[in-house]
């Protein structure tokens, strides 16, 4: 493995605003790049009083406009809310406005609620498009020619790497079909991770934008100076996720050491679904990533992790990238 990366909703801290939370996160990405941060991605929510990241495109240009290097993408456009074309020339102009830095993981899911589902598309088509959704965007982004019936301007030739994003099989299935880059989303959906992985690499078919499968997973990171501190700042995610899961999402909670409103079964829930991870100190952090290293070989691995403190979001993420280099020094010299 060889980089690592980041993933944010622009959360919204309890006792702060939407614009605190676009801020914090381009100030985030701008301490990403500085430490060698790979990519920066962008998940799109919807109706989500916790998340600020609904209007994904235009954030992605916030935080490249931010930045200078870093890569900055979709982690990921949930592809059923949108027309293809739309799409193609959203990320075809931010490709134009920052060229080769721009990224598009699509995902299958709505990203919300029924409800708010049908208010994004109202005359959404009842059958499953979105493979032919993926090879008409695919189309849009690499079509050079001007004669061509329907094209993206911009977006025609700009050639923005496409990822397929999954919590199962058959997001691996159609990455492998189509020869494309593929995410999978462990850090809150975990099971199939092994069986995802396996399929993609075994039955991946070499295209033009791949001779070989390229694999990125998706991991918690919660690190603090010592393994307490770590923990009291994930309480913000666990509270946050199990609220979520009970019907009452809300803006990100303030860490606690006290998780009783949490039932003892729902926290099993949620300590499963937020399983892969990387939390504590830096001993601890080293081990849990090298562990998940060795287990799953990714070639990329990204990161998520909300705080509802923006100060200690910086420093956690600054600690995973410096044991992360150490991690590659130490096998590069082996």
């Amino acid at each position: 493995m060889q980089n690592i990366s980041i993933l944010d909703l622009s959360p919204i801290p309890e006792g702060g605003t939407a614009a605190d939370a676009l801020r914090n996160s381009a100030a985030l990405a701008q301490a990403a790049e500085a430490v060698g941060y790979h990519r920066f991605w962008m998940a799109e929510h919807h109706n989500m009083p916790g998340i600020a990241c609904s209007a994904t495109a235009v954030v992605i240009g916030h935080v490249a406009a931010a930045t200078k290097t870093i890569r900055v993408g979709s982690g990921g456009i949930m592809l059923p809310n949108h027309a293809p074309l739309v799409v193609a020339e959203q990320f075809g102009t931010l490709a134009t406005l920052f060229p080769g830095r721009i990224d598009l993981g699509l995902g299958r899911a709505p990203g919300t609620d029924g409800a708010t589902a049908r208010a994004l598309w109202r005359h959404r088509i009842p059958d499953d498009t979105f493979p032919q959704d993926v090879m008409d965007l695919t189309a849009y982004l690499n079509e050079t020619n001007p004669d061509a019936a329907v094209r993206a301007i911009p977006g025609m030739g700009t050639g923005v790497p496409i990822w397929i994003l999954g919590s199962s099989l058959y997001g691996a299935q159609l990455a492998a079909y189509l020869g494309l880059p593929y995410a999978f989303a462990s850090h809150f959906a975990p099971d199939a991770l092994s069986d995802a992985l396996a399929t993609y690499r075994a039955t991946f078919r070499p295209s033009r934008f791949l001779d070989r499968p390229h694999a990125m997973m998706a991991a918690g990171a919660f690190l603090a100076e010592t393994d307490a501190q770590a923990q009291y700042l994930r309480s913000s995610q666990m509270l946050a996720f199990a609220r979520l899961r009970a019907g009452r999402p809300g803006p990100l909670p303030r860490p606690t050491h006290d998780l009783s409103e949490i039932s003892p079964a729902l926290r099993a829930g949620v300590e499963h679904a937020l399983s892969v991870s990387v939390t504590g100190g830096a001993v601890t952090a080293r081990a849990q990533l090298a562990a998940l290293i060795a287990r799953y070989q990714p070639d990329e691995m990204i990161f998520s992790g909300a705080m509802n403190d923006p100060a200690a979001r910086v420093r956690s993420f600054t600690l995973l990238a410096e044991i992360a280099q150490d991690l590659r020094g130490n096998r590069a010299a082996a």
